[in-house]
């Protein structure tokens, strides 16, 4: 909940790894609460007020996943919703002539993300997806200490660069709309 919070004001793709990655702890923790509570919060050294909070999100959070049915996979409606968000501002800035510097980030990782689609074993997703389930994939081969070829980090730099952009541009539209006098 904390660094969530944090995330999702500061970079919006990485809030959406991040709360991808609370999914996962959450089903690990088979969408129970008395789990959760063994399991992730005695990590947060924080006042028991502050616990409370965190445990009253995760709360709702393994309650969301049992409603939309997405115990076993799946993304939660409330992340689908910021994905969609960046999908729409994502074809705005392709749209734009002006933004010659995001869409040359984009074709730069076209290939990779092409090649990425025909391994996707027939799931059809949009480019932004598939470079953030890239993402996830690596961080997660990473973190099980899994060796990962030269070719494949490379682009996930090139990925990780294009989600820093569009990262980027949706804070400073995030912005713009708190506070539309600046722009004027």
């Amino acid at each position: 909940m904390i660094i969530a919070r944090a995330k999702k004001q500061e970079n919006i793709c990485e809030y959406l790894l991040y709360m991808w990655q609370v999914e996962d702890l959450i089903r690990a923790a088979g969408c129970d609460i008395d789990r959760i509570e063994q399991l992730i919060l005695p990590r947060y050294d924080v006042d028991d007020k502050v616990k409370q909070e965190i445990r009253q999100w995760y709360s709702e959070l393994a309650d969301m996943m049992r409603t939309e049915g997405k115990q076993d996979s799946g993304h939660l409606d409330i992340n689908r919703i910021v994905l969609m968000q960046l999908e729409d501002l994502h074809r705005r800035l392709l749209a734009n002539p002006n933004d010659y510097v995001y869409a040359g980030l984009h074709y730069q990782v076209l290939p990779a993300v092409i090649q990425l689609r025909g391994k996707s074993a027939g799931h059809e997703v949009g480019d932004l997806e598939t470079c953030f389930n890239a993402i996830y994939g690596y961080l997660t081969l990473a973190l099980k200490g899994e060796s990962i070829g030269e070719e494949t980090q490379k682009s996930m730099r090139q990925i990780s660069a294009f989600l820093a952009m569009l990262a980027h541009k949706y804070k400073l539209e995030q912005e713009a709309e708190q506070n539309p006098e600046a722009n004027e």
